[in-house]
């Protein structure tokens, strides 16, 4: 039994709480759901306000979206591979008015230049080769569009730069940012929020094989950059390059934020709890944190160093890839502002690496994939038309 004068958001957070914690992923159904049923009720069975029963819709909207994106990580990448995602949010899309969903496919991605996700990709069989999904949310009247970009690597073995076991072990979660940007999107659409979104999820397998790109290759991103690889263990931000290209390019937004695992060395700066914020801009980076803090996820703001921005400049090309100069998190994200263009003063970049899995059950978090950034990211989205 909850007060008569119980905040909205405290029902919200409340609700959000109990189903989050009490989610469990499995193959199997040889376990039962630990949470049946839970009632919140007002004192003497008082009907609910409609400003408490919005706030459960929402809880649910939210969570429904979050439990999705802990599915899609916590799945094993024997199953996961891109076509395997790429289908399953389509099947989360159909019937939602509003919502669209295109898959490119490598034939399309090889036309078109997406030169750096099919570079990553180019060590998978062809059966698990690399797709680029646009998930559009177009409600009638919005005046603002923001694109959201994930990273989707369905597992990562480093490629010719490979991982050691201690490395690779978790790289199934390797694609949470996708997951994520496509939860928020999807909660976004079942709350009818106003604003338009285009979520961006570029998948690759980035595997061992014949073909695999190797260390001194180049590649020439969609919109013309050139990166030499230096590294092919830092291939999400090549994935990610040509998705941010396209999307400034060809989609024109008025905010840009992308979502990845990133880097080791955001758990190194900032833990398992607390994510890192790259912005330019004051405004947008404090609402993200504001937000954050709302839905019970953490963010730190980090420096954009000008003074490593050099070190990234390549001698044969535009940009390497990786340097050996250590900042790995910072020096990661001057190199996707480099795919920003003119959005570079609207654009922020999370690295969520460590944050996107819990080794424990703690409070809402349950052992596994967590779902980080569908609740920040959907706070915000609704901060902004609020």
């Amino acid at each position: 039994m909850v007060p008569q004068d119980t905040a909205a958001d405290a029902v919200r957070g409340l609700a959000e709480g109990l189903w989050l914690a009490s989610y469990r992923f499995r193959l199997t159904d040889a376990e039962p759901d630990p949470l049946r049923r839970v009632t919140i009720a007002l004192p003497g069975n008082a009907p609910a306000p409609d400003a408490l029963t919005a706030a459960l819709d929402q809880a649910r909207a939210v969570v429904t979206a979050t439990l999705l994106a802990r599915d899609l990580t916590n799945m094993p990448s024997d199953r996961k591979t891109p076509a395997w995602f790429a289908r399953q949010v389509v099947k989360a899309a159909t019937g939602v008015p509003g919502l669209t969903v295109e898959v490119r496919e490598p034939a399309y991605l090889a036309a078109q230049g997406f030169n750096a996700i099919l570079a990553v990709g180019r060590g998978a069989a062809s059966e698990r080769g690399p797709r680029l999904v646009e998930l559009s949310w177009r409600p009638r009247g919005a005046k603002r569009h923001v694109v959201l970009v994930g990273k989707g690597i369905t597992f990562d073995t480093g490629g010719i730069c490979i991982k050691p076991l201690s490395g690779m072990k978790l790289m199934r979660k390797d694609m949470g940012g996708a997951a994520a940007v496509i939860g928020a999107t999807l909660a976004a659409a079942e709350m009818r929020l106003p604003v338009r979104i285009t979520a961006l999820a570029p998948l690759a397998e980035n595997a061992v094989g014949a073909d695999a790109m190797r260390p001194g290759d180049v590649v020439t991103h969609y919109g013309g950059i050139t990166t030499e690889i230096l590294n092919t263990d830092a291939e999400g931000r090549l994935v990610l390059g040509d998705a941010m290209a396209y999307a400034v390019r060809r989609l024109r937004p008025d905010v840009m934020i992308d979502l990845a695992t990133l880097t080791g060395a955001q758990g190194v700066a900032l833990g398992k709890r607390t994510a890192a914020l790259y912005s330019h801009s004051d405004t947008l980076a404090g609402a993200l944190a504001t937000a954050a803090a709302a839905s019970g996820e953490s963010v730190w703001r980090m420096p954009l160093n000008e003074d490593y921005a050099e070190e990234i400049d390549g001698d044969l090309t535009d940009v390497v890839n990786s340097t050996d100069i250590g900042a790995g998190s910072v020096l990661a994200a001057l190199y996707l502002r480099e795919f920003t263009g003119a959005m570079r003063g609207n654009w922020a970049h999370v690295d969520m690496s460590s944050p996107a899995w819990s080794d424990s059950n703690d409070g809402e978090l349950t052992k596994g994939a967590t779902g980080w950034g569908v609740r920040t990211l959907t706070r915000w989205l609704e901060a902004t038309v609020a």
